[in-house]
């Protein structure tokens, strides 16, 4: 029996055995990944028509975000559309948005996830500069925090952050299997790319903040420019900002 074999038989007894699982929250998880949300949010959060001052770093780090998005979707892209490995054939219910999509490795959804928890891990410090940029401090931390007993400081709120975000990559990978949507090496190949998706992208191709805000000062000036054309609020803000043009 060669590896293949193994994968398809073992994939499929991992499915069956957990059908018992409640379908609504491995279709949850499946919703959560899809980058059908992710892309179009981050890029929305990154243009959202924010003050200049206070919201740098947070534009900075949503620029670089959407960046590894698109790097994990064209590359896993390529490869589906080398490899063509089809999807098991007991998955059911499948929505499909790309022809690529009818290939089973590597998996979308858990390179997807791997990228976020692990890119999230590697901008650890962004999102310390984030959160004093943004001034988010201890008391607003402990505000939201269920257990009186556990104090956090400062920066505990994006230690409890990340863990969850990283428990919920392997959650959501895992979801994956056991919905049938694919074998185990296609969410092994696929945690494994993401993973190496996010270490590539915060050490090669990582933009700087001075790039992101004069990227942003470019199409908000652009945008700007039509200022008859735009949202009332928009507009508002284009006077704020005292752009016409660039």
């Amino acid at each position: 029996m060669n590896l293949i074999e193994l994968d398809t038989r073992w994939s499929r007894y991992i499915h069956t055995k957990c059908m018992a699982l409640p379908r609504p929250i491995l279709t949850t998880l499946e919703v959560s990944g899809d980058g059908r949300f992710w892309i179009p949010a981050t890029a929305a959060l990154w243009l959202a028509p924010l003050p200049l001052a206070g919201f740098s770093k947070l534009r900075w780090f949503c620029l670089n975000f959407f960046i590894g998005l698109i790097f994990d979707l064209i590359l896993i892209g390529i490869l589906k559309s080398l490899i063509k490995r089809p999807r098991p054939a007991y998955n059911k219910g499948m929505y499909l948005v790309l022809s690529v999509d009818h290939w089973s490795f590597p998996s979308g959804h858990a390179s997807r996830a791997c990228f976020i928890g692990s890119f999230f891990w590697l901008c650890w410090s962004v999102l310390q500069e984030i959160r004093v940029q943004l001034g988010f401090n201890s008391g607003v931390a402990q505000a939201v925090v269920v257990d009186p007993n556990l104090r956090l400081d400062d920066d505990g709120l994006i230690k409890v952050a990340i863990v969850i975000t990283m428990m919920w990559s392997i959650a959501t990978s895992a979801s994956r299997i056991l919905l049938g949507r694919h074998f185990m090496l296609d969410v092994l190949a696929g945690a494994i790319l993401g993973v190496l998706e996010a270490f590539i992208v915060y050490n090669l191709f990582f933009v700087s903040e001075f790039f992101s805000e004069e990227s942003y000062l470019w199409i908000a000036g652009n945008a700007c420019s039509h200022e008859a054309y735009l949202p009332v609020f928009v507009g508002s803000l284009c006077k704020g900002l005292n752009i016409t043009r660039i």
